[in-house]
């Protein structure tokens, strides 16, 4: 079963990765809007995505880690200084976006809603 983690904010998403021991398991990290009181995400394209996310990652390889990382509330996204989108590692422009820590796998936007592209990022070999 893949190893699902949590993390919020741009310093504890460093902080996570600098500790974080994969073992040689890839590392699949999903960046997301933070889900307000309601529970569910101020990102609209986030939650359009979370269910293809979710049946994709059911047949991902037990062999990897899905780690989710919230960007923040909509003014903290919004701000263009934000970390996550000025960071080398990250260098976001949209959310959700989905990467292969890394690895030059990635997807961005509507990207995260199509299934079949979903099924690659997952089951994609990087050797």
């Amino acid at each position: 079963m893949v190893q699902k983690h949590y993390v919020a904010g741009f310093q504890n998403f460093v902080d996570f990765m600098k500790n974080f021991k994969a073992d040689g398991q890839d590392i699949n990290i999903l960046f997301t809007g933070a889900k307000m009181d309601s529970g569910i995400s101020w990102c609209s394209d986030c939650v359009d995505a979370a269910p293809f996310i979710a049946a994709a990652l059911e047949k991902a390889p037990a062999e990897s880690h899905f780690i989710y990382v919230d960007v923040g509330d909509r003014p903290t996204w919004k701000d263009m200084t934000n970390p996550f989108r000025k960071d080398t590692d990250t260098h976001l422009s949209v959310i959700p976006t989905l990467i292969r820590w890394k690895n030059p796998q990635r997807l961005e936007g509507e990207q995260c809603q199509n299934a079949d592209l979903l099924d690659m990022f997952f089951n994609d070999e990087t050797d």
